[in-house]
């Protein structure tokens, strides 16, 4: 067995491994026709579509965007915010003109870290509870799929087809 053979038999198990799972094969029991079946699959799918909430073709179209970057993009907000917050409560002191820009600079910068850390922990918080969302959505999504897949074997099981996954 050549190289090449053996590189690439494990490319295609990884490659079947990673595919979804092949569709549904529907068998008709009682003669019927194909254009009869193409109709009896297009109405139980859009029964089981109605009965379920579940919608297959907008499942595999949709994709799992991960929330990430919540600290950073909170301390990056509440670094910003801090400075600017910083220039404005200094200014409100009539002895804030008199101090040096350094000073002035290291006021800013001070309030800037802080505001930056608590932009950080507001920021993780926002994201921990998006990946709860998102893992609630999942099994929501889950459950409706199961109530679709049956819905639409018994429909089809109704109609005189033998429906294998």
């Amino acid at each position: 067995m050549s190289l090449r053979h053996l590189v690439s038999i494990p490319c295609l198990a990884l490659a079947l491994a990673g595919s979804p799972a092949l569709a549904q094969s529907v068998a008709p029991q009682k003669g019927q026709t194909p254009e009869q079946q193409q109709k009896d699959i297009g109405e139980c799918q859009a029964s089981a579509k109605s009965s379920s909430g579940y919608d297959p073709a907008a499942a595999a179209a949709a994709t799992n965007e991960r929330n990430a970057g919540g600290r950073v993009k909170g301390a990056a907000a509440g670094a910003a915010a801090g400075a600017a917050a910083a220039g404005v409560r200094g200014r409100q002191y009539d002895a804030y003109e008199d101090v040096s820009d350094d000073a002035k600079q290291e006021y800013r910068q001070e309030n800037a870290k802080d505001a930056a850390a608590a932009g950080a922990a507001v920021g993780a918080a926002k994201q921990r509870q998006d990946r709860r969302a998102g893992r609630r959505d999942e099994r929501d999504q889950e459950a409706k799929k199961g109530a679709y897949d049956q819905s639409y074997q018994s429909c089809l099981s109704g109609r005189g087809y033998s429906v294998t996954p």
